[in-house]
């Protein structure tokens, strides 16, 4: 009879520190990407110019990497951080212009969570960049047509234009490195 207890004692102590473990990999892994966000962006423009962002989409490279790696609640909480830490540290994105990415950027961690709960990594990143810019587009159009809010500039076709590289990088490196991470933290 103590026996029985024992074990299921021990069960439960096992089980608790699994779970923990893995809420703490969360927490620390989310906490890496917030500023892995805020400072991805800094460096590209510090190597590569002013316009180094809207080419190589840096930020965009810490949400789909916490969203594949520790799912939707942590990609829209590297979105929020990156955008909002990123003006407040660095005056970028403009203020302006600061709301308009955050939703962008909101999006493609929710459809990415969504689609990789399906898919691989591979489609589930080419689905949320195709959709993700479409909804985009669309939210666009109803807050600068619909509302009447100014552009600021923005255009969804322009920027996929100028951000083909970043896509290019985000479709080839953002699997593998999130497979690395799972494999690495132990996450599987």
């Amino acid at each position: 009879m103590k026996m029985e207890k024992v074990k299921t004692l021990e069960k439960k102590n096992y089980l608790l520190e699994n779970v923990s473990n893995r809420k703490m990999k969360y927490r620390i892994g989310t906490i890496a990407l917030c500023g892995i966000g805020i400072a991805l962006p800094r460096i590209f423009h510090v190597l590569a110019g002013s316009t180094a962002g809207s080419v190589f989409l840096p930020m965009h490279i810490a949400i789909l990497l916490a969203t594949l790696t520790f799912g939707i609640r942590s990609g829209c909480m590297v979105a929020g951080t990156s955008v909002i830490g990123s003006y407040l540290l660095t005056g970028m994105p403009t203020l302006a212009r600061m709301p308009y990415m955050l939703i962008e950027l909101l999006i493609y961690a929710i459809l990415l969570g969504l689609f990789h709960k399906k898919f691989n990594s591979y489609l589930s990143l080419i689905a949320t960049m195709i959709l993700g810019r479409v909804l985009y587009a669309s939210i666009l159009a109803v807050a600068i047509y619909g509302i009447g809010l100014p552009t600021y500039g923005i255009s969804v076709m322009e920027s996929i234009k100028i951000g083909l590289p970043g896509i290019v990088i985000q479709v080839l490196c953002v699997p593998f490195i999130a497979k690395a991470i799972v494999k690495g933290a132990d996450l599987d």
